[in-house]
Parts: C-alpha cells; sequence; structure tokens
C-alpha cells in the first residue's frame, strides 16, 4: 500500500526566512524517511497555497494525504483555519482522501529541541541552578495553548533551573503571562544571577523578533526550533499516528 502523502501545513511570513526555515524542516524529514513523499503548503504570505498543493498531488495521481499542522499548540489555525481549508480542498477533489494530524507540541522532543538550542547558545547543565529560564512563546488567547505553555514551564522547572518564567512575545496573555522583556527583568528583580530567552517557536519572523528584542536584557538568547532532528522526528512521529487509522481498515478490509 502506498503510504500517504505528507502534506506540512505552515503559517507563513513575509520574512523570507520563515519559509527558508520551514523548507530546511521538511528537507531534514525527507532524509529521516528516504521515499516518503513531502509537500509544503502556506496558509499565508508565501506559495504555494494548501488549497495549491492539494489540487497539484489530486492531478499527480495522489489518493491519501495526511495534513499536518506545523503549530506548537492547538489555537485558532489548529481549530478553525486549517479544518476550514482542508474541508474546502476536499470539497472540490472527492477522490483525495485527506486527515488533519494533531499539531506538534507538547512533546518531550520538543522540550529536547528546546534544550539543544539553549546548549548550542552556551548554556552547560551546571548553569541551569544559577539560570533563569524565561519560555518566550508567540503567544495565545485560546486557554488550551495557554494552559499548555504554563504546563511545559513547569515541567521545565524540575530539570534544574532555578526559576522558569513563561512569557509572550505579543501582548500580555489573558492568563497574565508577561511579555518577554518583563519577564526578563522580574527574574533580575528576584535577584537571578543569569537569565536565558528560549524562543517556543518554529521559524523566524515577526513575533520572533519581538521576543529577540525582549530578550536584550538576558544573557543569553537561544535560536528558534528550527530544522532540529527532534523537530523532524516529531513530524514523522505525528504522520504515523495519523495513518494508522487508515492501515488498521486496510488490514481488516483485505
Amino acid at each position: 500500500m502506498t503510504a500517504p502523502v505528507l502534506l506540512v501545513i505552515a503559517h507563513g511570513s513575509r520574512d523570507p526566512r520563515h519559509a527558508a526555515t520551514v523548507h530546511a524542516l521538511t528537507a531534514r524529514v525527507r532524509s529521516l524517511r528516504p521515499g516518503l513523499r513531502v509537500a509544503t503548503g502556506f496558509l499565508d504570505f508565501n506559495a504555494p497555497s494548501v488549497p495549491q498543493v492539494l489540487e497539484r498531488l489530486a492531478a499527480q495521481g495522489a489518493q491519501d494525504v495526511v495534513a499536518l499542522p506545523l503549530l506548537l499548540t492547538r489555537a485558532f489555525h489548529a481549530k478553525s483555519d486549517i479544518p476550514t481549508v482542508l474541508r474546502e480542498a476536499r470539497t472540490g477533489l472527492p477522490r483525495l482522501r485527506v486527515r488533519q494530524a494533531e499539531v506538534l507540541g507538547p512533546s518531550p522532543l520538543l522540550n529536547s529541541a528546546l534544550e539543544r538550542r539553549l546548549h548550542e547558545a552556551g548554556i552547560r547543565p551546571g548553569d541551569r541552578s544559577s539560570t533563569g529560564l524565561v519560555l518566550a512563546s508567540a503567544g495565545s488567547t485560546d486557554p488550551e495553548a495557554i494552559a499548555v505553555i504554563a504546563e511545559i514551564a513547569r515541567e521545565l522547572r524540575h530539570t534544574g533551573w532555578c526559576s522558569v518564567r513563561p512569557a509572550f512575545a505579543s501582548a500580555t496573555s489573558p492568563a497574565g503571562f508577561p511579555r518577554t522583556e518583563d519577564a526578563v527583568r522580574a527574574l533580575r528583580y528576584e535577584g537571578v544571577r543569569r537569565v536565558a530567552v528560549a524562543p517556543y517557536v518554529i521559524a523566524p519572523g515577526r513575533l520572533p523578533d519581538r521576543i529577540a528584542e525582549g530578550a536584550a536584557g538576558a544573557d543569553v538568547l537561544a535560536d528558534v526550533l528550527g530544522a532540529a532532528p527532534e523537530l523532524a522526528r516529531l513530524l514523522l512521529t505525528r504522520y504515523d499516528r495519523a495513518r494508522v487509522p487508515a492501515a488498521r481498515t486496510a488490514a481488516l478490509t483485505a
């Protein structure tokens, strides 16, 4: 049985670094699983759009697609935007089966990718007890997404950091998360000797740049998750989980 096509759905950005990072990540996915067909579509700003990719796949004879949102939390894009785009595309492509996979987070692999970026930025295991960490995400008003970020911060506190504070790049959240710069200042006020900022975002763009600006008072700023190997493995994990029901159905009817 031919494996479903993996369609990675990215948000898109006017910043060219965004699309370049997404393509680097999908290239790493292909290297981990040679033979798997991997396509990329964007919701906005970049080409090709998701409907364009699905139309092309259908014209080329594809029958089964797993659409994987390149998102860290289940917020508006995962719950509304992407399902709407996929539903409208299915209407015009009745022979193409399209299933939406789960978003990437939360996952231990994402935490490992964060740790990798912090290590690359100069943080060593022995530094944690004297280092406060700001977990800086893009921001959301969705309660489920906010709860996920708060839980990740709690998990990180148990890995040796002297303090961990969640922060948003955008306006203060309903949960009371501060902006990155405010979280950095709060840690300084508490007397934390060293402050590191870890962007919990996948690709560069406007909001990650805002995180970097807010990290000006920190000692260490890690890079975005980007094409980290842990992230590529996670994409395949979500893909495999989404395609399992189809494989079981085929086995039962064979």
